[in-house]
């Protein structure tokens, strides 16, 4: 499938490893040129590097918190006109929401959902005047069946997509789409850490934890990064301008669900 991505430039952000790394590598396969953010410069470099020698493809790295001002400032110095956003953040911390005072909530809608808008409103009148683009935010299976533990991030992400909903519908007819995509579990960093802190809790050790999760998915496995940048990919492409503020569930069929 020609994607008709090649020579497109992509801003993609949280790169450096699992779901945002997954996602650049898989656009860098199609020819697309990165400009890739993360806040610790040693890790970000060892993928760019990785990147570049895998696919060729010019790739800028920008160390730095994307979800400050001037974190935000320093990526779109570096990429002020991508045709393609790739939104993601670290997720906020899972626990019980008695223990979140409001300095806790309002960086969780900060990072996961006031960021990723700020980023849309850098770009898109951009993507519009050239008739092409692509926004994809990467938000969580919680948007479509909350987590009890994930509280945060079931509140801040439900918002973006609330926000994405409206704002997708009034760019479409400038082949620019605006989609989420839905990750549910995953081997990473992130689903590996909250594995152990889940197991401790529960008192049991993460291996016997880890593999009763797995056997929770009707797939039987946790997904991968690579097929998770694929999926982005497809929402990328030049043939996917009839895809319009759409919800993907990527999670092995773990939230069970008709619609």
């Amino acid at each position: 499938m020609d994607t008709g991505l090649r020579n497109k430039t992509a801003l993609v952000c949280a790169s450096s490893q699992g779901l945002g790394k997954g996602c650049a590598l898989a656009l860098a396969r199609e020819g697309v040129s990165l400009v890739l953010n993360a806040r610790t410069a040693a890790t970000l470099d060892a993928t760019a590097d990785e990147i570049r020698r895998a696919t060729g493809v010019k790739v800028t790295a920008v160390a730095c918190d994307i979800t400050t001002p001037e974190g935000r400032a320093q990526v779109l110095a570096a990429c002020p006109a991508p045709d393609i956003l790739v939104n993601n953040a670290g997720g906020p911390p899972i626990g019980d929401f008695r223990d979140w005072d409001e300095r806790t909530w309002q960086k969780a809608v900060n990072d996961n959902m006031i960021t990723p808008i700020m980023l849309i409103r850098a770009v898109v009148d951009g993507m519009v005047a050239r008739r092409f683009g692509r926004i994809v935010n990467i938000t969580s299976r919680s948007v479509k069946a909350p987590l009890p533990d994930l509280g945060l991030s079931n509140g801040a992400r439900a918002g973006l997509t609330g926000f994405v909903a409206g704002l997708a519908r009034q760019v479409a007819k400038h082949n620019v789409t605006i989609n989420n995509l839905l990750p549910g579990p995953f081997e990473t960093a992130r689903t590996v850490d909250g594995l152990a802190k889940r197991a401790a809790k529960a008192g049991i050790d993460v291996a016997t934890f880890a593999a009763a999760r797995r056997a929770e998915v009707p797939a039987g496995r946790f997904g991968t990064p690579d097929e998770f940048g694929k999926a982005c990919v497809f929402l990328c492409s030049a043939d996917a301008g009839f895809i319009v503020g759409q919800n993907l569930l990527i999670d092995g069929g773990a939230v069970n669900v008709t619609l």
